[in-house]
């Protein structure tokens, strides 16, 4: 469950015309390439499969340290936030690097990673920097797998995360001082992200897409991480995913169920973007040619 050594932005497709951005962001315990992989068959599904049925957009996977222990340690120094501030200037260095700041982003998190995205936003919305407030404007898009978005007491945190540090096999009783302080960084989180949704965006930046996906199944041994009304956002779309919350990622082939949900709700948002009306660019005036001088008709 190890995060560390794989961080930053990993490009998996990158077509020379690509008319849309992908962008994976994995949760906690996870990393930017096991999280997306099937372990038994080796399958990474952003570069194995979507890429096939979305072949004209860029795919990229981004990591940071979500080592549990890592994670709770720096807690009270908002760690998320610390996230979501490297996800915005690694992804506005690429896209100014390839000269693509205009072009629509869609992105993919799971767990915690939805969380990361939302803070995101928020940092790109409110940026005075223009190449971080493209993001914003850009993106068109989210599929939020196992997200915990309800706001949550610091028991019921300890309860998803306690569940989850489980597996690493880490002790509960040292993280509960640290929930308290780091939930209500989530909560400001969440209530600035749920204003912003309800905000009228400003003309020309399309309404955010967005659709939840929940787990169906307990992780054996711990019970259910992230349970559906937390999973879920009032008011948009959600589909369930036959796995548990660490397998809701996992994909082996595109006949896979989740995969077919997943996939079909990026594949509609890229064909609206293939399909969207080009603004036409008004005409340049060649330099090189004289204007025409405009003579006044001589009086009758």
């Amino acid at each position: 469950h190890s995060t560390r050594g794989i961080y930053a932005i990993k490009k998996c497709h990158d077509p020379n015309v690509a008319i849309a951005d992908i962008v994976f962001v994995h949760g906690l315990t996870g990393n930017r390439e096991s999280t997306w992989t099937d372990k038994d068959s080796g399958v990474f599904w952003p570069a194995h499969l979507l890429k096939n049925d979305v072949p004209k957009t860029r795919i990229m996977t981004f990591g940071y340290d979500a080592d549990v222990v890592h994670f709770w340690a720096m807690a009270s120094q908002n760690c998320i936030g610390n996230h979501a501030l490297k996800l915005v200037n690694s992804l506005a260095q690429i896209r100014e690097r390839t000269e693509t700041e205009d072009r629509p982003i869609i992105f993919v998190t799971h767990s915690l990673g939805g969380l990361v995205f939302e803070d995101a936003m928020l940092l790109s919305k409110n940026s005075a920097e223009p190449q971080i407030r493209s993001l914003f404007a850009s993106t068109i898009g989210v599929c939020f797998l196992g997200t915990p978005h309800c706001g949550a007491s610091a028991a019921n945190w300890a309860s998803i995360f306690g569940s989850m540090t489980n597996l690493v096999k880490t002790t509960n009783t040292s993280l509960l001082n640290v929930l308290k302080p780091d939930s209500e960084v989530l909560a400001r989180i969440q209530g600035d992200f749920h204003t912003m949704l309800r905000t009228d965006k400003p003309k020309g930046i399309a309404e955010l897409k967005i659709t939840c996906f929940f787990e169906e199944l307990p992780v054996r041994g711990v019970g259910e991480i992230v349970p559906k009304h937390s999973a879920i956002l009032p008011g948009y779309n959600s589909m369930p995913i036959h796995a548990n919350h660490m397998d809701m990622t996992k994909f082996v082939s595109d006949e896979d169920e989740g995969y077919l949900s997943v996939s079909t709700e990026i594949m509609r948002w890229v064909r609206a973007i293939q399909n969207a009306p080009k603004e036409s660019k008004p005409e340049q005036a060649n330099p090189l040619i004289p204007r025409p001088i405009d003579v006044p008709e001589s009086p009758q």
